[in-house]
């Protein structure tokens, strides 16, 4: 399976933040992965739609809205760019309905999950969803330790008959990606890894070799 490497900005320099994009473009990423946070869901705060729009690339924006009812936001995040919208289960009451909403908006849906919740909830909605994303830290914060179990779920995803994109956030290295791969992730979402590494480039492709 080819795998994709997705930088996340959250690690970016924000007041440089398309020469950062650009770099990250030019050394192998396939997407970018855009954090949004309110504070409330997750208590870290980072920036809206407003400040999405400016983002200047030709790679796909793979966002992940880690944020309360996220069904009144999809349009907005649609308008400044979204490829991909990811919400939370533990943040929607409708979760079939946001899906909806955002296949109807022309975008790719995903859900995720925090790493407490059983990846068994997920079971009614497998043929909704073009992306799961299994966070493998507590969300909120980068450069967090890789949490175990998040294998586990990677695995229960494909053999639920799964065929879409897993992506895996959080504590993403070449030794953790490798376990990720192996276990049929096909999206490798890094911020802290790439982001500060001397040579951008080498940490994309530990990544997928």
């Amino acid at each position: 399976m080819n795998v994709k490497i997705a930088p996340s900005i959250l690690s970016a320099d924000f007041g440089r933040l398309n020469e950062e994009v650009s770099d990250v473009a030019a050394a192998g990423a396939d997407l970018i992965h855009v954090d949004v946070m309110d504070g409330h869901f997750v208590p870290n705060l980072t920036f809206g739609a407003p400040v999405m729009r400016y983002i200047k690339t030709d790679l796909p924006l793979d966002v992940h809205l880690m944020i309360e009812k996220p069904e009144k936001y999809v349009a907005d995040f649609v308008q400044a760019g979204a490829d991909y919208i990811t919400v939370h289960f533990e943040a929607c009451d409708d979760l079939k309905g946001v899906l909806e909403d955002i296949r109807i908006a022309g975008v790719k849906c995903g859900v995720s999950m925090k790493p407490g919740t059983a990846i068994v909830g997920l079971k009614p909605y497998l043929n909704d969803l073009d992306l799961v994303l299994v966070m493998s830290v507590e969300p909120g914060f980068g450069g967090q330790e890789f949490v175990e179990g998040s294998i586990d779920k990677i695995k229960w995803l494909r053999s639920h008959g799964f065929e879409g994109e897993i992506s895996v956030d959080g504590g993403i290295n070449a030794e953790t990606g490798k376990l990720c791969r192996e276990a049929g992730a096909s999206i490798l979402v890094a911020g802290s890894y790439i982001f500060k590494a001397v040579d951008r480039g080498e940490a994309i492709k530990s990544l997928i070799r």
